[in-house]
């Protein structure tokens, strides 16, 4: 892939152990950036949550976006009614909440700092038609991560193709003006990050 473009496997990522299971770091921003020090810009995981019953850390600085890749759960925000979230549904919400959640999953995270970056994420189901993800090269965001959850997807830039296995990601950290066709029997997760690198 060209330049900017990052293959991403299970080796590079960051697996720990959090009290309700563990949490694997698929990138992060800035390159290098710590968790734990809560200076980072934006931060893209799965964990899992083994659980029936877990808090969440309180992340006041940060905007969350949240989906299941497997199982369902129930998140309660400061003692309000429970949101029931299923496979590849994706609920935003403060990270400054006092969240609960009830329930055994497997989630996929992106963590926004406040201020300084906007995103959204996107459920891919591929089967039939290509999916087409593109980047104008006016557009405010400039990162773009895909992420297989299972089967394989070949990702198309520029005359080059990728295959992603199950677990696997590409990373493009200057999107503005990149245009990715994606094909394949799989579901994948699309990250966009606006405002930052």
């Amino acid at each position: 892939m060209g330049s900017g473009m990052i293959h991403l496997r299970r080796e590079d990522y960051v697996t720990s152990r959090w009290s309700g299971g563990s949490t694997t770091q698929i990138a992060i921003a800035p390159e290098g950036a710590l968790y734990a020090d809560r200076s980072f810009l934006w931060r893209l995981s799965s964990a899992t949550v083994e659980l029936e019953e877990s808090d969440f850390t309180p992340l006041p600085d940060y905007n969350r976006l949240i989906s299941t890749l497997k199982g369902e759960i129930d998140l309660v925000h400061d003692g309000g009614a429970p949101l029931h979230l299923k496979p590849y549904q994706i609920h935003a919400f403060d990270g400054g909440a006092a969240t609960v959640s009830r329930g055994v999953c497997t989630d996929f995270n992106l963590m926004l700092r406040k201020g300084a970056c906007t995103g959204e994420l996107k459920a891919l189901h591929l089967g039939g038609a290509p999916a087409v993800l593109r980047c104008d090269a006016g557009e405010a965001w400039t990162t773009l991560l895909v992420y297989c959850c299972t089967g394989a997807v070949t990702v198309v830039a520029g005359g080059e193709e990728l295959t992603l296995q199950a677990g696997e990601s590409l990373l493009v950290r200057d999107a503005a003006g990149v245009e990715l066709r994606l094909e394949g029997a799989a579901d994948c997760m699309a990250a966009q990050i606006h405002g930052c690198a």
